[in-house]
């Protein structure tokens, strides 16, 4: 791992973002109530607050990796920039969504100056294809229903 480098934690369904700073350190953006299950429950806003912490503190027993996934796609700043923005934020409150800003929008915007989610993209594709499939259900069982009352007069 390099100073700067992107974290992706693996935690179930959700996966965790932290950038990290060097010395076994990264610094990250966590709901302040400390539950991020109870955040994720209700998919609303609240407020976060970005932290510094060994990286087994935060990683625990989940399996992370090195994950920079945006640098096929934009120009990562200096490692030095990054490490020095993500340190000044230590310690702030920040406001924390599930779909606006969450902890990849926090990383990807330190480290590219762009904070995009891909994570909250490929949900959103999932979820569009459940819609449409739902609707394509909900028609065909109208369809069939209409079927089925002009054979019963038959």
């Amino acid at each position: 791992m390099e100073p700067g480098d992107l974290i992706e934690i693996f935690g179930g369904v959700y996966h965790h973002w932290a950038v990290f700073i060097g010395g076994n350190e990264v610094i990250h953006l966590i709901p302040s109530r400390g539950d991020l299950l109870e955040v994720l429950a209700f998919l609303g806003s609240s407020d976060a607050t970005v932290r510094r912490q060994r990286i087994w503190e935060v990683v625990g027993s989940n399996r992370f990796q090195v994950n920079n996934l945006l640098d096929d796609k934009y120009q990562p700043l200096d490692p030095s920039t990054i490490v020095s923005n993500a340190v000044k934020m230590v310690g702030q409150e920040r406001p924390y969504n599930v779909a606006t800003h969450n902890s990849e929008h926090f990383v990807t915007e330190l480290r590219y100056g762009k904070p995009e989610s891909r994570q909250v993209q490929t949900a959103a594709v999932i979820g569009g294809v459940a819609a449409a499939g739902m609707a394509v259900a909900v028609v065909g069982a109208a369809l069939f229903s209409a079927f089925r009352k002009n054979k019963d007069k038959e």
